[in-house]
C-alpha cells in the first residue's frame, strides 16, 4: 500500500500570489507613490499655488510702490505717505494724538 503524498504546490503558489497581490494593493494606496501621497502632493501643491499668487500680487504692488518713487515718476502723495510711516515726520499744523 503506497502512501499518498500531499500535493502543496497550487495551495504554495496561490498563497504566495496572495501575499504578493496583498502587498502590491498596499503599495498602490499607501506606497511612496500611492494614492494617499498622490493626494497629499496635489493638496501641498494647492497651497503652493495660492502662495505664489499672493507673492505675485505683493510684488507687482512693491514695483508700482518703487515706480512710483523712482526719479522719472515721482508721486508726491506717496512720498509724504512714506515719510511719515517710516520717518515719522508730521506737518507744523497737525496735531498728533498717541
Amino acid at each position: 500500500m503506497q502512501r499518498k503524498r500531499a500535493n502543496f504546490g497550487p495551495a504554495l503558489f496561490y498563497a504566495i500570489a496572495g501575499t504578493f497581490g496583498v502587498y502590491l494593493t498596499f503599495a498602490a494606496v499607501q506606497g511612496e507613490f500611492g494614492l494617499f501621497n498622490r493626494i497629499q502632493v496635489e493638496a501641498d501643491a494647492e497651497i503652493l499655488r495660492v502662495e505664489r499668487d499672493r507673492l505675485a500680487l505683493e510684488l507687482a504692488e512693491i514695483e508700482n510702490r518703487t515706480r512710483r518713487l523712482s526719479d522719472g515718476y515721482l508721486d508726491l502723495d506717496l512720498l509724504d505717505q512714506q515719510a511719515r510711516d517710516i520717518l515719522g515726520y508730521v506737518r507744523a499744523d497737525e496735531i498728533v494724538l498717541r
